[in-house]
């Protein structure tokens, strides 16, 4: 059985993501599709808008044979680190291939890309570090010292969101010496960072979550763009909990970390650094919503991706060492759910695995699972009611992977 990997979020899954699936089985090949998916904080800070659980549902019932939980050490993270992560367990799991998607659409390109930025590592590294000294972002100063580097012709945009990740993804099966190979399909009509609806039938996640959280916060507007099942996956979850997760449910928790911590409480949770802790504390005063407070903390050189991620791990209190010990190697394989088809092909494989496969939290290393075990009780948080508190943190521990049968 030939199995092709994809690095997801489904925040939520919707028609871009079917189209994604369903090109990356044609252009592979593959018998099967394996889902390294972040939990349930996501790779630009943010609170996934319904738990794992629910989400590997929706992937599962769209097509997808295998959900693997990318662990929140890896899913946090800029998208060099988030790459390795998730290119490394898709290898554990003896993929053949991956595919992403991407601006570009051309895989030679992705693949020269990576090779001239090889041959030319120590003076990329080093002007990268320039543009940051001189006050750029990170997305910004890869970008600016990648276009200084004057390489040859034919080769990727890395301004633009997925083609910096897909990358990332080459870079880093490089780097492990994988024998997988890579496919990239074009996205499809949206944007990544699209705010509005500009297609009929396909939207960008982004513009997915500002519907559900407008005014009117009605689910009816992204039926278009979402699968029959993702839509009622969100309404039951609604039903069920009142409410989907964002940062707003968040705020007075961060507010509360942010204001009782003293500077050098904060200067050692991870990401913080170079006096930032200060601004997070002053803004935090005089701010009444998230919004209002990333408004006032975000700088040219601090993004608003980068701010969130930093309120993300003061939020869950992860220091750099608790980070550090955690994010160079993936230690285990998480499994969340899985098809008939993947539960095959996982009891085909598993002698070959060297990875420990954990199907419930509580058979994991406690060390190894300290960080998301944390970030599912905190997301259990955002809630107000204790019952429904109890219901989300009781889910991490009591729930098997998920079977769908088709």
């Amino acid at each position: 059985m030939k199995a092709a990997g994809v690095v997801v979020e489904y925040n939520p899954f919707h028609n871009g993501h079917l189209h994604h699936l369903l090109e990356s089985k044609n252009a592979t090949g593959a018998d099967l599709v394996i889902a390294i998916m972040s939990g349930n904080f996501l790779q630009r800070g943010e609170p996934a808008l319904v738990d794992k659980w629910t989400r590997a549902r929706m992937a599962l019932e769209a097509g997808v044979d295998l959900v693997v939980e990318l662990p929140y050490s890896f899913a946090t993270q800029h998208a060099e680190v988030f790459a390795y992560g998730a290119i490394s367990l898709l290898n554990a799991l003896r993929c053949e291939s991956f595919c992403f998607g991407s601006e570009s659409g051309n895989i030679s390109a992705f693949e020269t890309t990576a090779d001239q930025i090889s041959r030319y590592r120590d003076q990329y590294d080093l002007k990268v570090q320039d543009y940051i000294k001189q006050g750029m972002s990170y997305p910004s100063a890869l970008s600016s010292a990648y276009q200084e580097l004057n390489l040859s012709n034919h080769l990727i945009d890395l301004s633009q969101p997925n083609n910096i990740l897909g990358f990332h993804y080459i870079e880093a099966r490089n780097k492990i010496e994988s024998s997988m190979k890579a496919f990239t399909i074009s996205r499809k009509n949206a944007g990544y960072h699209d705010q509005s609806f500009t297609s009929s039938n396909v939207a960008s996640a982004t513009s997915i979550r500002k519907s559900i959280f407008s005014e009117d916060g009605g689910l009816s507007k992204i039926s278009p763009f979402v699968p029959s099942t993702t839509l009622k996956a969100l309404q039951a979850y609604r039903k069920r909990y009142g409410d989907l997760h964002g940062w707003e449910m968040y705020w007075p928790l961060l507010k509360y970390r942010l204001l009782s911590s003293t500077a050098e409480e904060l200067r050692v949770i991870y990401e913080i650094e170079e006096g930032i802790e200060n601004r997070l504390k002053n803004c935090a005063k005089t701010s009444f919503s998230f919004y209002e407070y990333m408004e006032k903390v975000k700088t040219k050189r601090y993004t608003w991706t980068r701010i969130q991620r930093m309120s993300l791990h003061i939020l869950t209190n992860t220091t750099k060492q608790a980070m550090m010990d955690r994010h160079t190697e993936p230690k285990y394989i998480r499994l969340l759910g899985m098809s008939s088809i993947g539960t095959r092909y996982l009891n085909k494989i598993k002698k070959e695995i060297t990875l420990p496969i954990v199907s419930t939290i509580s058979k994991g290393n406690p060390s190894d699972t300290f960080l998301d075990r944390k970030a599912s009780e905190i997301y259990s948080l955002g809630h107000i009611e204790p019952e429904k508190q109890a219901d989300l943190y009781r889910k991490e521990y009591a729930t098997p992977p998920i079977i769908v049968s088709r």
